[in-house]
């Protein structure tokens, strides 16, 4: 099972409303972060696509990194012990994970600068494990204290719920103030997700890329019980 969480093949149509105009391979890592940096971002029309679309979309959505909750049966997941997590292990893996269904909006072009971005330390990815198989994870790009999520996926049950719940407990520790998801799906809203106004969400990109925060700030993996006694005293 692949869940787009953050950009579903439903608000295609609602993508459109953002669409500029059509780009060529001339984009480059630092045209990406530009792109970020002042509220936008990329998106192809299939796999095979090579062609990118700006999205600028009218209602952004958003996940307070204080809203979010984790559920009773999602801590029992959590302290079950059944998966192992670790960041930046497999970006690559992670963003295939993320491409690998029947319709993406990630082609070539943009796997290959989210790699770029991951090896100058700006796309970051963690993992969900099962034993050695990859079976969930999510991947984004840092700017300042805002995290842009680009997608996740998950081929065990609750695999991209746990990544969820390690990534938002990650940037919470590293100081970050925005976790920007694109769009809001029933899932997304159900985990705490919300819909802003372009407007704000123009207001909280730019406090955010003021911000020095620092996904690494955490240190290693936490351990489970820590993770949920931190969502307990902040959400």
């Amino acid at each position: 099972m692949i869940i787009e969480l953050f950009t579903p093949q439903s608000d295609r149509a609602r993508t459109k409303a953002g669409k500029r105009d059509f780009m060529t391979t001339t984009l480059t890592p630092d045209m990406l972060v530009a792109a970020y940096a002042g509220g936008i971002f990329p998106m192809a029309e299939h796999r095979g696509d090579t062609e990118l679309f700006w999205v600028d979309p009218r209602q952004r959505g958003v996940l307070p990194l204080d809203a979010f909750h984790i559920s009773r049966s999602l801590a029992k997941t959590l302290r079950s012990d059944r998966f192992r997590i670790t960041f930046d292990t497999d970006f690559a893996g992670v963003v295939t994970g993320c491409a690998n269904r029947e319709e993406t909006w990630i082609n070539d072009m943009l796997a290959t600068l989210y790699g770029q971005l991951h090896l100058a330390r700006l796309a970051r990815s963690i993992e969900v494990w099962d034993g050695d198989d990859l079976v969930g994870g999510v991947f984004g790009i840092t700017l300042g204290g805002a995290f842009f999520g680009e997608s996740m996926f998950s081929t065990r049950t609750d695999a991209s719920k746990v990544a969820l719940a390690y990534l938002v407990d990650r940037l919470r520790t590293g100081g970050f103030t925005l976790f920007d998801t694109q769009f809001i799906t029933p899932h997304l809203q159900s985990l705490g997700g919300i819909e802003i106004h372009r407007a704000q969400y123009r207001r909280l990109l730019n406090t955010a890329l003021e911000i020095d925060a620092g996904f690494d700030r955490q240190g290693d993996v936490p351990d489970v019980y820590s993770l949920l006694q931190r969502n307990a005293q902040t959400s």
